[in-house]
């Protein structure tokens, strides 16, 4: 009995503080640090901006910022209750017609008021998911087609290389030309500022797709491509089965740096165009002037960086799982 009582407390007094110090560790590198760096930065944030005096005020801190966002989320609120307010009324007006006149076919109008700091983040959303899904229907085929071919590389490179280097946002007064010369519809089915901001993101995604794909393709393991000879495989089974698993990774790589580029510009594009979404909300903000506008702006920068992180890690989610490579981060 005293022999196993001294090998238990040997046992607690090694091994439970190895391990101990193993937890210790990797909670400070997993959160204490992360943790840690958040509030320095809260802490300079908050020391500089008492001083700076800009022609609105004081540049603001992290306490007018959660103001503005608690202010934010007030106003929508109160929008939603104003649409549903509107629509209860028409519903209340049409009943009272359709009363007296049964021959009478009642109309709803739609609701016009002003978009909301969360309409606007879900206007952004939507535009930049549908520019870069559109990018990567026509990047991936692509890249995977001048991968396999050394000839329609060497054809189609000089084009790339040459595109490549264009800031998509050079692309917007074209793309607004086109679109409202082609797209001439009375009654469109989507805006000509929807279609502005998604041809411009889709412009933006498409080199970086491309290129890696290209890139994963074309180096794709000899073993690989001489076992699907061996195999006989189609030209179609060769992509699906040898292909696009093999290139995953770099493919994904593509796809993750075009959609964080994709967002970058689709915000610049939306101040410059005045189109709606998060970018038109920073321009109002700054064009109104009040003494809240610094505070909102800054909101609305914390909110695009937030999203960016979201976007990037779910694309990262995605690639681990459906890439063999679990280890990418």
């Amino acid at each position: 009995m005293n022999t196993t009582a001294a090998q238990l407390s040997n046992f607690f007094k090694v091994r439970i503080p190895q391990l101990d110090s193993r937890v210790v560790v990797t909670v400070l590198r997993q959160l204490a640090l992360p943790l840690l760096g958040m509030l320095a930065f809260l802490f300079l944030w908050s020391a500089t901006a008492q001083n700076i005096d800009t022609s609105l005020g004081k540049f603001p801190g992290p306490s007018a910022v959660i103001e503005q966002f608690d202010a934010l989320y007030s106003e929508h609120q109160r929008s939603r209750e104003k649409e549903r307010a509107f629509y209860q009324r028409q519903q209340e007006r049409n009943a009272e017609r359709v009363a007296a006149d049964p021959a009478y076919q009642p109309k709803i109008r739609a609701y016009t008021g002003k978009e909301t700091f969360i309409d606007q983040i879900s206007t952004s959303l939507v535009t930049v998911m549908c520019g870069f899904l559109l990018a990567v229907v026509i990047a991936v085929p692509l890249g995977i087609a001048i991968g396999l071919s050394k000839s329609l590389n060497s054809a189609i490179n000089p084009i790339v290389q040459i595109f490549k280097p264009v800031s998509p946002l050079a692309w917007l007064p074209l793309v607004t030309m086109v679109v409202s010369a082609l797209y001439t519809s009375p009654e469109p089915l989507i805006a000509k500022s929807f279609l502005n901001s998604l041809i411009t993101v889709t412009l933006c995604c498409l080199w970086p797709m491309v290129i890696n794909t290209a890139v994963g393709v074309a180096g794709i393991d000899q073993d690989l491509v001489n076992v699907s000879k061996v195999l006989r495989l189609s030209a179609l089974r060769h992509v699906r089965r040898i292909v696009l698993p093999a290139s995953v990774p770099m493919i994904f790589t593509g796809m993750r740096l075009s959609l964080g580029v994709a967002w970058m510009v689709l915000i610049a594009a939306e101040m410059l165009a005045q189109n709606p979404g998060l970018g038109k909300f920073v321009w109002d903000e700054f064009q109104n002037g009040s003494s809240d506008s610094l505070a909102r702006i800054m909101a609305a920068v914390l909110v695009i960086g937030f999203i960016g992180f979201l976007l990037d890690r779910g694309m990262l989610m995605l690639q681990r799982l459906v890439s063999w490579d679990k280890a990418v981060s």
